[in-house]
């Protein structure tokens, strides 16, 4: 899968990192475009070089949209935030999330969100918002069902498992390369 995507980045003029890649990859498939599915349908990605200098990939389920419940009850008053896909680069931090645990927080850079505010749960691709929102790289539950309010417009895990086997490579990463983190979004249309 390393090598699709980093045939994707080719294709988008993404910059391809020589150690580490966080990707996440929106199902895109015709039954959900567009729509606020409220499940874990989506993944996020890892491909990186392990100690020995060989990659390595790692995928996990999580979402890439908000909930079902962020999007009806939404507290930001321009409207619910869904991340545009893109690159965001050195825009994540090892930080705590809410106060709360370690995540990757947007701390650095500004990111670019679509905003929808009918509450219809369907993705408004009309309005666009660039700035600092809190779009964190989160988990949800031990095993989350719905994603109902983990989200909106973070990218969040599915597991806590595997939230935390993400964050152990992480924390690895930031021991030799620093506390920088860039994250990609693709759709899986561009895989």
């Amino acid at each position: 899968m390393t090598d699709k995507i980093k045939q994707a980045f080719a294709k988008k003029n993404y910059k391809w990192d020589d150690n580490f890649n966080i990707v996440g990859i929106r199902n895109c498939a015709p039954n959900v475009y567009n729509k606020i599915t409220n499940v874990f349908d989506d993944l996020l990605t890892l491909s990186y070089k392990d100690a020995a200098g060989v990659w390595q990939y790692k995928e996990w389920k999580a979402t890439t949209e908000a909930g079902k419940k962020g999007a009806e009850k939404h507290r930001n008053p321009k409207g619910l935030a869904i991340l545009i896909p893109g690159q965001y680069n050195n825009t994540y931090i090892i930080d705590k999330h809410q106060g709360k645990y370690e995540a990757l927080c947007q701390r650095m850079r500004t990111v670019s969100v679509w905003r929808d505010n009918n509450k219809d749960l369907k993705i408004d691709r009309q309005t666009t918002d660039i700035g600092m929102f809190g779009i964190n790289i989160h988990k949800a539950g031990i095993d989350s069902t719905w994603v109902e309010n983990w989200s909106e417009g973070c990218q969040v895990f599915k597991r806590v498992k595997d939230f935390d086997e993400f964050m152990a490579l992480c924390k690895t990463y930031r021991k030799e390369h620093g506390n920088l983190f860039s994250y990609t979004l693709l759709e899986s249309t561009d895989l």
